[in-house]
């Protein structure tokens, strides 16, 4: 069985994309901890990120590294943090969160809540900075 982020990959489930390339996808959170909360994945599923292999990994960072940038420019924070927990879905993943303080990169705080309509137009502000 596929997880939600390959199907997501193939199309089969709606997503708020970001960026995409041949070996790599980032679109947002659906249930963000920060405006602008957006997953990095690899699109051929594997379980576990450290079990991705070397050269995947350095590619999915720099990968990260260009959605961050954009990222950054569209939502004004002082950082974007980072965090590989990979307990929620079976696909390696990445989070790249706006932050000013270390307590906004919680999981733990009640999730953020934002229309469709808004998550399209999050997702097109931080697109257009990739430009």
């Amino acid at each position: 069985m596929a997880t939600i982020f390959t199907r997501i990959v193939n199309g089969e489930i709606p997503a708020h994309k970001v960026a995409e390339d041949d070996q790599f996808l980032a679109f947002l959170d659906i249930s963000p901890v920060a405006k602008g909360h957006t997953l990095v994945i690899p699109k051929k599923e594997v379980d576990y990120y450290f079990d991705l292999d070397d050269e995947m990994i350095i590619k999915m960072n720099v990968f990260a590294k260009k959605v961050a940038i954009a990222l950054k420019a569209a939502i004004p924070c002082n950082r974007i943090g980072t965090a590989v927990v990979g307990l929620e879905v079976p696909h390696a993943h990445m989070h790249l969160i706006p932050i000013n303080k270390i307590q906004d990169m919680s999981f733990e705080k009640e999730r953020l809540k934002f229309s469709q309509e808004e998550l399209a137009e999050i997702a097109q502000q931080i697109s257009q900075q990739l430009k």
